[in-house]
């Protein structure tokens, strides 16, 4: 019933988009013309921070300070360097205070102090030639970059005696929005010629190549103009581009690659255009628009988080899956509607196959790549308790550095050596005593006589890991305290203190920002929210893959496998990032830490993107198994129409994020790489060796399921292929002759090669 249903919605799509092909081509030019000028500018509108929860105390506590105190939340700072003579020389301190009253007179410039004003020792280097002007920038992240845009030039450079660099937290926000800016470009440069010439290797022929990159541009191009709407309504952060591009051209090459490999399946086993893309919608478009739901469900769980990092990813991610999946499943259609057997125009592979004394044309599949997926399935499922655990053993040794992990906060070494933010920044934390603007602020609130502000004074001095307490500064009915810890700014010491500190009584209300305050918030809502995030993507995929298989522990073997896909990724993420092996060839500074929301952000990316790989392996087997009745016939099967496929798309996703990987933002590079790997271990491991090899271990009963949930299944579930009589029984596979599908199948084999 269902599966009617379905074949009669499929064909009232088919006939929709192909009925006017030439409409549908030109309606999609429109609306990716208006997608450019709508999504235009919108990097000058994202931010560069959002790693903070918002609804904690350490946030609660900094909007009062700045509010109240402003010159204790200075976000902006001048380093004035005096060269051979002492910032004390009459003639470098003349002209510091003078840049001090000239900052001061600035629009949007608040608690403007300095060294030359306060005397603190704080605001001067060690070695006595270095000090600092600080000052707040008032507003958001965007205001407050523009402002910064304006005066910075005027600061910048050389005055009388001294040299003035720009600094602070401003300074490094802004400086990451524009090298991720520049960054992007460079990976779009690289990927887009890079990614052509690997789908012309993979398809032969120039035309296809061409058109998962159109699906790709699209989906790209629709998703900026959906975050530039959405940052008209909250924040969203400049590094979610980077997932845009990647998902919009990875994803958009993986779906392409599916529907226009049936497409060619079905026109080399005779059918007219129309007949083949009806086919290819119900097979192949039904498991696109089934993967794209799996990917954004992994991705939308980001949502729960409250930190706006994360929840950008949530946005453009879920935008870009979906958009590539409606080009993929509309725009495409109508193309190969056009292009018919001219899709495989322009072979540039021929030149080869001559010189090679090949013959050009179609040739079989078993002929070629096919048989020896077969021949390697056939390998795994003959020795499977051997492969499965060798190589679940080898997954889980590799993800063991991730056991050490140290969660921590992003700072400017995030940013290149030669960054000027990043410089000013050193040259504070190494050259000033206590690094100023890296202590812990405690906020009281509630009018209180000298005395008890003084009592409690000497009660945070006398906590264990406590430096220095400066303070405090009173103004109406509140007051705040700076605290300096001993040792790392957010080590583990400083987190401990911050919760000494909110534990101490005092006879007024008390709260603690600062940078180890915002880390332990941090984690505190990520591990609140976590299990929520990861409950959704779980109970869904279980769900879908139900769906999609009938079976109950497919779904639970697709979860298990995917996580173990993961490993790899989180072990590399520590040994590499966190403990700086690699740093010097990968060009990056560890801080001996890792940002605490990346590794939700890899999980739930890397996620989606394993199971979208799931889904195009199961639902070819599951095709095969409905025809046949044979178990490891099928899963032979599904691994030799899709084993290539699969590689291929995993390859030219891993050239995207490698592409994205060489950002000179920590980040970044952190996300491109790690996604690459966890891409390539998904592939060419879990999908290669792990999946066959513990589908021939389970069997038959791979495909059980109790009956009401098949009587579910059969009304409500999705499949590729079309419903079957009941087996007669089941087929040995034997070598490669059971895998080359016997029957209709061996004439849609026909295919050009490496199609």
């Amino acid at each position: 019933m269902s599966e009617v249903n379905s074949s009669e919605h499929v064909g009232r799509w088919t006939r929709f988009v192909t009925a006017r092909p030439r409409l549908a081509l030109l309606a999609a030019l429109v609306i990716t013309a208006l997608a450019v000028f709508a999504g235009s500018g919108v990097a000058d509108r994202m931010g560069s921070g959002g790693w903070e929860a918002p609804d904690t105390e350490s946030t609660y506590t900094t909007q009062v300070l700045e509010r109240e105190f402003p010159a204790s939340q200075p976000n902006l700072l001048l380093l004035i360097d005096g060269g051979a003579a002492s910032v004390d020389d009459p003639a470098v301190a003349a002209e510091a205070d003078r840049l001090t009253e000239r900052l001061s007179a600035e629009p949007g410039i608040a608690g403007v102090g300095s060294y030359w004003r306060t005397k603190s020792p704080a605001l001067r280097s060690t070695d006595g030639h270095e000090a600092i002007v600080a000052a707040r920038i008032e507003g958001d992240e965007k205001g407050a970059g523009e402002i910064l845009d304006r005066i910075a030039p005027a600061y910048r450079g050389t005055h009388g005696p001294v040299e003035v660099s720009v600094g602070g937290p401003v300074a490094v926000r802004h400086e990451m929005q524009s090298i991720i800016q520049e960054d992007l470009l460079r990976a779009e440069l690289i990927a887009l010629p890079v990614t052509l010439v690997l789908l012309v290797m993979v398809f032969g022929s120039a035309i296809a190549a061409l058109l998962p990159l159109g699906v790709g541009i699209v989906a790209i191009l629709g998703t900026n103009a959906v975050l530039r709407g959405i940052t008209e309504f909250t924040d969203v952060s400049v590094f979610a581009q980077n997932l845009t591009t990647a998902l919009g051209l990875g994803l958009a090459i993986d779906y392409a690659l599916f529907i226009v490999r049936r497409f060619r399946e079905e026109l080399a086993a005779g059918a007219d255009t129309r007949a083949a893309i009806g086919t290819t919608l119900r097979t192949a478009g039904r498991t696109v628009l089934f993967s794209a739901l799996t990917v954004a469900v992994s991705l939308a769980a980001m949502m729960v988080f409250p930190q706006y990092f994360l929840r950008s990813f949530a946005y453009a991610g879920i935008a870009v899956v979906l958009l590539a999946a409606a080009a993929a499943l509309i725009l495409l259609p109508a193309a190969l509607m056009l292009l018919g057997p001219r899709v495989n125009s322009l072979d540039l592979r021929r030149l080869l196959r001559r010189r090679g004394k090949t013959a050009s044309g179609p040739v079989e599949a078993g002929e070629g790549p096919g048989r020896g997926w077969a021949r390697f399935s056939v390998l795994v499922m003959r020795r499977a308790p051997v492969f499965a655990v060798v190589t679940t053993v080898g997954l889980v040794l590799l993800g063991l550095p991730f056991l050490g992990v140290k969660f921590g906060t992003a700072d400017d070494r995030q940013l290149p050596a030669t960054a000027e933010s990043r410089v000013v920044q050193e040259h504070i934390r190494d050259g000033f005593p206590g690094s100023p603007g890296g202590g812990l602020e405690v906020l009281a609130e509630g009018a209180a006589s000298p005395d008890r502000y003084a009592a409690f004074r000497e009660r945070i001095a006398a906590l264990p890991g406590v430096q220095r307490v400066d303070g405090p500064v009173t103004a109406g009915g509140s007051a705040y305290y700076d605290v300096l810890p001993e040792g790392e700014t957010v080590g583990q010491g400083a987190q401990d203190l911050v919760r000494e500190l909110r534990a101490e009584p005092a006879p007024f209300d008390t709260s603690v920002t600062g940078a180890a305050a915002v880390l332990v918030d941090s984690k505190a809502a990520i591990a609140d929210r976590l299990p929520w995030a990861v409950g959704i993507i779980v109970v869904v995929t279980l769900l879908l893959v139900f769906l999609l298989t009938g079976s109950v522990l497919i779904p639970l073997q697709a979860v298990v496998l995917n996580a173990l896909s993961l490993t790899a990724m989180f072990g590399a993420v520590v040994w590499v990032f966190q403990d700086g092996n690699l740093s010097g060839v990968l060009s990056f500074t560890s801080t001996g830490d890792i940002e605490t929301t990346l590794p939700v952000l890899m999980f739930c990316v890397a996620f989606g993107l394993s199971m979208d790989y799931g889904v195009f392996l199961l639902s070819r087997i599951k095709e095969e198994y409905d025809r046949t009745g044979d178990h490891e016939h099928a899963v032979t099967f599904g691994l030799r129409h899709t084993g290539g496929l699969i590689t291929a798309a995993a390859v030219i996703l891993a050239v995207v994020m490698v592409a994205i990987g060489t950002s000179r933002v920590t980040n970044t590079k952190m996300l491109g790489l790690g996604i690459a790997l966890a891409v390539l271990m998904d592939a060419m491991v879990v999908r290669s060796l792990l999946v066959p090899a513990v589908m021939k271990l389970m069997g038959r009963v791979t495909w059980w399921a109790p009956a009401p949930l098949r009587a579910f299944h059969q009304r409500f579930g999705l499949s590729e292929g079309e419903p079957a009589p009941a087996p007669a029984g089941d087929r040995e596979a034997e070598g490669t002759e059971g895998a080359d599908g016997e029957g209709g199948d061996r004439a849609r084999d026909k295919v050009t090669a490496g199609a």
